[in-house]
C-alpha cells in the first residue's frame, strides 16, 4: 500500500530531506585525493547528530554505518573503511537521514580531482536522467512513466540503467511502497497522487548493466567493472509540479 502523507508528515519530511542534502554539500566540501571512506562517514554521522537527527543507515539491516561510499566499479551499498581516495577516482555517496520519524533519503556521485571527461559524462548523464524522470512526476501519470523517461534518456547516451535496484517509497520507513525501477515501458503502475513521497534514484553503469554482490554482503559492484554512478532524491509529488525535498 502506498502511504499518503499528510501536510504535516511532509513538512517533516523537508526538514529531513534539508539536513540530507547540507551533509551531501558538507561530504563535498572534503572529497579530495588521500581522504578516508571512513574519514568521510565520521564527518556525515557528526553533523547530521549536530542537527538534531540521526542517521537512518547506521544499523539498517545491520549497515554498519551512516553513509554508503562506493568508489568506482561500486554501485551502491559501499561501506566505508581505511580505503583512501586517489585523483581520478569517482565516489558515490548515499545518505540517510531521520528527523523526529521521518526520512529524507539523497546521493550524489563526486569526482575525485581530476577525473577523465568520460567519468564526468557518465556522472552528469546520470545527474539529468534524474531530471527527465521526475518531469513525469505529476499527479495523474503513471509510475512507470519515471522510469521509462530515465531508461531513455541514459540508453541514448550509450550507458545502461541498473536492473537489479530501484528507487522506493520513503517516508515513516526508509522503504515503502512502490518500487521505483529506473527501466520499463510508460503507462504501468500506479497512477501518481498528492501526498505521495518518493526517493527516485538512477543508477548508470558506463558499461553492460549486470552486477553482483561483493562478500560482504554489502557493496554492489559492476559485472564488467566498468564505473558506476548514482544519483538520489527524495520527492513529493504535489497538485502541481513536483518538491525535491533533499535539495537547497
Amino acid at each position: 500500500m502506498i502511504i499518503i502523507k499528510s501536510q504535516r508528515e511532509i513538512e517533516l519530511m523537508r526538514k529531513a530531506g534539508e539536513i540530507t542534502a547540507l551533509v551531501l554539500d558538507e561530504i563535498k566540501k572534503h572529497i579530495k585525493p588521500g581522504v578516508t571512506t571512513i574519514e568521510l562517514d565520521k564527518i556525515a554521522e557528526e553533523f547530521i547528530l549536530s542537527h538534531n537527527a540521526t542517521p537512518t543507515f547506521k544499523g539498517y539491516r545491520g549497515f554498519p554505518a551512516s553513509i554508503c561510499a562506493s568508489i568506482n566499479e561500486e554501485v551502491v551499498h559501499g561501506i566505508p573503511g581505511l580505503r583512501s581516495l586517489k585523483n581520478g577516482d569517482i565516489i558515490s555517496i548515499d545518505v540517510g537521514v531521520n528527523f523526529q520519524g521521518y526520512n529524507g533519503d539523497a546521493a550524489r556521485t563526486f569526482p575525485v580531482g581530476q577525473v577523465s571527461a568520460d567519468a564526468l559524462k557518465l556522472i552528469e548523464v546520470t545527474r539529468q536522467s534524474f531530471f527527465e524522470g521526475i518531469a513525469y512526476a505529476k499527479q495523474g501519470h503513471r509510475l512507470s512513466d519515471i522510469s521509462h523517461a530515465i531508461q531513455t534518456y541514459v540508453e541514448r547516451h550509450n550507458f545502461s540503467v541498473v536492473r537489479d535496484y530501484v528507487g522506493h517509497g520513503i517516508g515513516q520507513n526508509m522503504h515503502e511502497a512502490p518500487q521505483i525501477p529506473n527501466f520499463g515501458p510508460p503507462g504501468k503502475g500506479p497512477r501518481l497522487r498528492a501526498g505521495m513521497t518518493l526517493a527516485i534514484e538512477p543508477m548508470v553503469n558506463m558499461g553492460g548493466y549486470e552486477v553482483y554482490t561483493l562478500k560482504n554482503n554489502w557493496t554492489v559492484v559492476t559485472r564488467d567493472g566498468s564505473l558506476s554512478a548514482h544519483y538520489e532524491n527524495t520527492v513529493a509529488i504535489t497538485d502541481g509540479e513536483p518538491e525535491i525535498l533533499t535539495m537547497i
